[in-house]
This record gives structure tokens, C-alpha cells and sequence, in this order.
């Protein structure tokens, strides 16, 4: 798996998750609004010459569109992701430069997960991560399964405490 030079000694990925599909869904549908509005303006648009320069602006325009309000959140959506490992879980984001935030598991206290009917029929939430120190409280949106991932984090969390607890001995 890609980034396994940043674990430590022992460390192995367990999970490596994007947010849900649903965060693209409103960027995919103003793709199809910029696409239709530039489709329909290019037809009735009056024929000749001189409409040109006038057809060239409605598809700058459209594809400035598309970018500013398809591209960057796909992209967005694509570089960020929520890794879990066997030591601590790790937030990565970000298109051009890349921000980081590591979560040790023998930190976190409490892990909880919440989601309405609209999320429970597309199988995602919102994770609550509790966490003892400064930071307190992690809440990620849009976790898919975020129940399976819920159970995983408990479960890792309790295997690290443990761990711990036999290298003290």
C-alpha cells in the first residue's frame, strides 16, 4: 500500500477510506447544470459569423465553471483520506499541498459514530473520535460504513492498550 514508508516498526495499515461518494454528488450535478445551461445557450444562440467570439466566451465560461465548481471539490474529495492503522489513525488532505493530522490510538477515550435515515441508506456518518489532551473531540462527516469503521477503531484501540499494557510488564 502506497505510504507504508511512514509507519513505524510494527505499524501495519488496517484501513484506508475517502469520504463518502455522496460529498461528490452536488459537484457532479452543477457538471450537469453547466453542461446543459452552455448547451442550450450554444443553440439558441443566433447562426453566423460574427456569433463566434460569443460561442468561444459560453464555453470559457462553462469550462471555467467546471472546473472551479467540478474539479477542485472532485480532487478534493479524491486527495483526502482517513487511514487506520494499527497505532494511531491519520487524517492526509489537500490538491497542491498536503496537511496531516495523526491521532495516537492510546490517546483516543471514546469512539462514537451517528447518522440520519439519508445516511443509513447510503451506508455512511458521522464518526465522533473522543480524545484524551488538547485536542478533545475529532468529529469526521461522511465516513463510509461508518459503523464497521466504528467497531475497527474500538477494536484497534482496546489491541493497543494491550499491547502496552505487556510491554510495561
Amino acid at each position: 500500500m502506497p505510504g507504508d514508508e511512514s509507519l513505524v516498526e510494527g505499524e501495519r495499515f488496517v484501513l484506508r477510506l475517502h469520504p463518502h461518494w455522496k460529498t461528490v454528488l452536488r459537484p457532479l450535478l452543477l457538471l450537469l447544470v453547466i453542461m446543459v445551461v452552455a448547451a442550450v445557450l450554444l443553440v439558441i444562440l443566433p447562426t453566423g459569423h460574427n456569433m463566434n467570439v460569443a460561442r468561444l466566451g459560453i464555453g470559457v465560461v462553462a469550462l471555467l465553471a467546471a472546473l472551479i465548481w467540478t474539479a477542485v471539490p472532485l480532487l478534493r474529495w479524491r486527495t483526502t483520506t482517513y487511514e487506520l492503522t494499527t497505532r494511531r489513525l491519520r487524517l492526509r488532505r489537500g490538491i497542491l499541498s498536503r496537511q496531516g493530522r495523526d491521532f495516537p490510538l492510546i490517546r483516543i477515550s471514546d469512539v462514537s459514530f451517528s447518522h440520519g435515515l439519508v445516511d443509513r441508506m447510503l451506508g455512511c456518518g458521522r464518526l465522533v473520535v473522543e480524545s484524551a489532551g488538547e485536542h478533545g473531540q475529532l468529529v469526521l462527516t461522511e465516513i463510509p460504513e461508518v459503523e464497521k469503521v466504528q467497531a475497527s477503531l474500538f477494536q484497534l484501540v482496546e489491541d493497543e492498550q494491550a499491547r502496552l499494557a505487556r510491554e510495561e510488564r
